[in-house]
């Protein structure tokens, strides 16, 4: 009779019913774990795909120090001008970087204060500020290029540019004319 009472069940079932009933099971199977064969002992094992891909995005502080600090920072004041006559140039290639590390968040927005921390910018963010750096460095030095390198970077990623007062915005087309020499 058991079973009678049980097709009873299932014939009253509608597709409907059983579809809906499949998806609820589906919700109760572990997600982000599967089994794998090893390949050197042959035997079951569990792998943890979400652990897995947890741990690979999580960001090196050390190595976010190091590029920050003992690269990108470094390397601009060693081989940018130094000098008080060169200090606005400075500003403006600094202001470039920073757009970009803070993923263009600007400080003309926020009456001068970005409301973010380069620093503290996704590493392959600083990657990429970097390679353009040690690239400069090695190529060029001229801080015209370096400048338009930062503001065509900045361009490729849609981001804003600073507003600056008269005397820095000329500074800053000045420095992008003569980078195109």
């Amino acid at each position: 009779m058991s079973e009678d009472k049980k097709n009873k069940k299932d014939e009253a079932l509608s597709a409907a019913d059983l579809e809906r009933m499949e998806l609820l099971q589906k919700t109760n199977e572990r997600i982000g774990k599967q089994l794998s064969i090893s390949a050197t002992s042959e035997n079951l094992e569990e792998i943890d795909e979400l652990r897995e891909l947890i741990g690979k995005e999580f960001e090196n502080p050390e190595e976010k120090y190091n590029i920050y600090y003992r690269g990108i920072r470094k390397l601009l004041i060693d081989y940018l001008p130094k000098g008080r006559e060169f200090k606005e140039m400075r500003d403006v290639i600094y202001d470039k970087k920073n757009i970009f590390l803070n993923l263009g968040k600007l400080k003309s927005d926020n009456n001068g204060i970005r409301k973010s921390d380069g620093r503290m910018t996704y590493q392959p963010v600083m990657n990429e500020i970097l390679d353009i750096i040690v690239d400069w460095v090695a190529n060029s030095q001229n801080p015209f290029y370096l400048y338009r390198e930062f503001y065509q970077l900045n361009e490729k990623h849609n981001y804003g540019h600073e507003k600056y007062d008269d005397s820095t915005q000329s500074v800053a087309r000045a420095m992008l004319k003569l980078a195109e020499e």
